[in-house]
């Protein structure tokens, strides 16, 4: 997982099929602890681009989850999750929606309605909506994510951060700058303080704010935000 976060996928994948290896022969090939295996692996395969890798990888622990844990269990609804960013990464969003809600409704039911699990869910529906030009749908989600994450994990959270990141592009992209601008730089503000000067997620916030700026003709705002996202992005790239 180190391996994973850094992007390290080249390190990550056989250890991930070590993992699987060992606990299929441990635990027999439809235990409930050889679901999350698949998962991460899936989910590495999926940052890959490697669609039809992950796909059966996230099928058989949803199967594995549905069978032994049952319908209605959190792992199942992780399974759920799963595959339905998968199909939403491959913009196939009629696949995606059931699964999000079925997944959101377990987790709100066992969970409950402020669990960070559950916002997670919620985060992701919004994330398909707001793919596909929903914005009526989307905005509300958002914001509920935004509730419950400032709420359980704090103003500073960099979960929170990347929600209001995100909520800002909705409002971007419909020419709400008023609404858009505040939540840019409080998302860089935050990014800043948690992540560093130098991660690439504040990069991409920074070129986001000065899009915004562009957008209104406010070059001179704009270029020095440009100038210092291009600058991390070009030392993060160094060898």
């Amino acid at each position: 997982m180190l391996y994973y976060h850094q992007d390290k996928y080249e390190l990550a994948e056989p250890l991930y099929q070590r993992a699987i290896t060992i606990d299929e022969k441990a635990y027999g090939p439809d235990h409930p602890v050889v679901a999350p295996d698949l998962i991460y692996l899936a989910l590495l395969y999926r940052n890959q681009g490697k669609y039809e890798l992950a796909e059966p990888l996230c099928q058989r622990a949803l199967d594995i989850n549905e069978r032994v844990l049952g319908p209605e269990h959190p792992g199942t609804a992780l399974s759920l999750y799963t595959l339905a960013s998968l199909y939403r990464y491959q913009g196939k969003y009629e696949l995606a929606e059931p699964l999000h809600r079925r997944a959101l409704d377990i987790r709100e039911r066992e969970l409950g309605p402020d669990h960070p699990a559950t916002a997670q869910s919620i985060y992701e529906l919004a994330a398909l909506y707001d793919d596909q030009g929903k914005y009526v749908q989307a905005e509300p989600l958002y914001q509920r994510t935004l509730a419950i994450d400032e709420k359980v994990l704090g103003p500073e959270h960099p979960y929170f951060a990347n929600t209001l990141n995100d909520l800002a592009k909705l409002y971007l992209a419909q020419g709400k700058y008023d609404l858009a601008q505040p939540l840019y730089l409080r998302a860089i503000t935050i990014g800043e303080k948690t992540l560093g000067s130098e991660h690439l997620d504040l990069a991409t916030r920074l070129n986001n704010l000065a899009s915004l700026y562009q957008d209104q003709g406010k070059y001179e705002q704009a270029e020095p935000l440009y100038q210092r996202a291009q600058a991390i992005r070009e030392r993060k790239q160094k060898p």
